[in-house]
């Protein structure tokens, strides 16, 4: 039984879990913004809105909680670099998701979320912590 807590504190202590957790809670907030914007502007103007709050939460969430550390005016100055690939990309399979394969613009965004996220925790984790 020790030895399943001593596995779960590992997870824990894990960066790429808290990068899943903070990430899950940012999603839910992003994509809580994503619908309600949904019922006034288009899918491609709601994502950038829902964008533009999950970039202000990411870099604290990742800044705090995830990595617990940053590189100074570095991280502040890769972090954009890394969202502006994230959110180019994204809006490119948004794109080919909803335009092409004719998926639903309400469901769409939580596949790019998908795959978006090993890319994601590469180049973040690259701007935040020193090797």
């Amino acid at each position: 039984m020790s030895s399943l807590f001593a596995q779960a504190g590992g997870l824990l202590r894990s960066r790429f879990f808290r990068f899943l957790f903070s990430g899950t809670i940012n999603t839910v907030v992003s994509y809580g913004v994503y619908l309600m914007a949904l019922q006034f502007f288009s899918y491609t103007v709601s994502f950038s809105l829902a964008y533009v709050v999950g970039v202000g939460s990411s870099y604290l969430l990742n800044r705090v909680f995830v990595f617990q550390q940053h590189r100074g005016l570095r991280s502040v100055a890769l972090l954009p670099l890394v969202y502006l690939f994230q959110y180019l990309f994204g809006l490119l399979i948004l794109w080919v998701l909803v335009d092409k394969l004719s998926l639903s613009e309400v469901f769409a965004p939580l596949l790019v979320t998908v795959v978006t996220i090993p890319f994601t925790y590469l180049l973040t984790r690259a701007a935040f912590v020193a090797k």
